[in-house]
């Protein structure tokens, strides 16, 4: 595990299932039963119906690329990887995420493509947490 100098997220009881399924490698996403959609951030009501029936199922850890920007300014340990893309991911299974890309050069912003296919994948930070980035797909 190399050293993370980022803030690292703490987990608390409507977020627990994401860290969790995060340190396997699986994209744990909420789910209404009540009107069958998926909601990202976790949240205990349904932002879409307001229901507080909310099951955990694992996404395909798919998606597009909705839209992105270059950061040339950031904070903290951020400010050492200027300049970097963050992206809006529309999910497959629906609604959206927010992410850093990897794999992309943000000195050509030209060649990232709204609507490009992405896979998320994690990076161990600490023994509690793995964090979520969202990379390319080679033909996407």
């Amino acid at each position: 595990m190399a050293e993370y100098n980022k803030p690292i997220p703490q987990p608390d009881p409507h977020s627990q299932p994401f860290w969790d399924g995060a340190k396997e490698g699986k994209l744990m996403l909420p789910r209404c039963t009540t009107c069958n959609r998926v909601h990202w951030y976790p949240r205990l009501i349904c932002p879409f119906c307001h229901s507080r029936d909310i099951e955990w199922i694992q996404g395909s850890g798919e998606g597009r690329i909705h839209t992105f920007a270059v950061q040339h300014r950031a904070f903290g340990g951020w400010a050492d990887e200027t300049p970097f893309v963050t992206a809006y991911i529309d999910l497959n299974e629906g609604d959206r995420m927010m992410t850093v890309l990897r794999g992309v050069d943000p000195n050509k912003p030209e060649t990232i493509k709204c609507g490009a296919k992405v896979r998320i994948e994690f990076e161990k930070v600490s023994d509690d947490v793995s964090i979520s980035f969202w990379r390319v797909v080679e033909g996407g």
